[in-house]
């Protein structure tokens, strides 16, 4: 069971990964993806510039924590998919955007296994 969610969360890692690329290469379709339109101006420099970050570095941070069985490393990637969980509740509560449930499952779920993952039998994954 262990390897299997090894493996899983290795491919979330690819996946986000991947998702942050297609911000670098393709942000409409990227911001379609995720039910946004792309910005104009300057905030479309900082919609590319952070939704890529933000993918590139739980990607990264979970593939490299996977490959050399760094905790640390895959709950880095937890903390920030849960802190935004947490942006996306605070936007829905405080300030009128819509309930983006499906992403907040998501992010919480996979925050969760990321932990999971870490956790592992020996504390390295």
């Amino acid at each position: 069971m262990r390897k299997v969610l090894r493996i899983a969360m290795t491919l979330l890692g690819i996946g986000f990964t991947l998702q942050g690329v297609g911000w670098l290469i393709t942000p409409e379709r990227a911001a379609a993806g995720l039910g946004m339109s792309l910005l104009d101006g300057l905030g479309r420099s900082t919609q590319i510039g952070d939704f890529a970050a933000f993918f590139v570095a739980v990607g990264v941070c979970t593939l490299a924590g996977m490959r050399r069985r760094e905790p640390v490393l895959v709950r880095v990637a937890a903390g920030i998919l849960a802190c935004a969980a947490f942006g996306r509740i605070v936007a829905w509560a405080v300030h009128g955007a819509a309930l983006a449930a499906t992403f907040i499952v998501v992010e919480i779920v996979a925050s969760l296994l990321l932990l999971a993952t870490a956790a592992g039998p020996d504390g390295r994954g």
